[in-house]
């Protein structure tokens, strides 16, 4: 069989960054198909550690706004204030690669709306994987794979 593609990779690594899984045998494999390289729990760690690397007084002004937004605008909020979140961090570190702040801006933003919007919590997943899919799967799939991004 294949490898998976990073698409499908990424869905995967947000349901452990959601899931709170520490390791790759919690997820359930109805083909039995596992790759060695590909470790999302891991992923999923050192994402979390990516997005905990800022401080929460910069997310808590977009997050109120993505409280406020009905569920069928979250995608349209959350892809607004990763942009807005990003465009600042370009002005003070520009030699880091845009795709790894759009990455970063997403893991924090979602990791918040999980624990201070439960309600959201499948929305906000299914909003990052398909945002992280369209802006930064390209992306990861240049670096080689999701077991080959620089995340630390």
């Amino acid at each position: 069989m294949s490898p998976r593609s990073t698409q499908e990779q990424t869905k995967i690594i947000i349901h452990c960054l959601f899931e709170d899984l520490k390791n790759w045998d919690e997820l359930t494999e109805p083909d039995g198909f596992q790759e060695d390289s590909f470790d999302p729990a891991l992923i999923a760690e050192k994402l979390r550690k990516l997005g905990d690397d800022y401080e929460e007084q910069v997310i808590q002004p977009l997050m109120k706004e993505i409280q406020k937004a009905a569920a069928d605008k979250v995608q349209t909020t959350f892809v607004k204030s990763v942009e807005q979140l990003c465009e600042q961090w370009l002005t003070e570190t520009a030699e880091v690669a845009p795709e790894r702040l759009l990455l970063k801006a997403s893991i924090m933003l979602g990791l918040y709306a999980k624990r201070n919007c439960p309600d959201l919590s499948t929305v906000v997943q299914d909003t990052m994987a398909t945002f992280i899919n369209a802006r930064v799967a390209p992306w990861v799939s240049q670096q080689g794979g999701w077991g080959q991004v620089p995340l630390g």
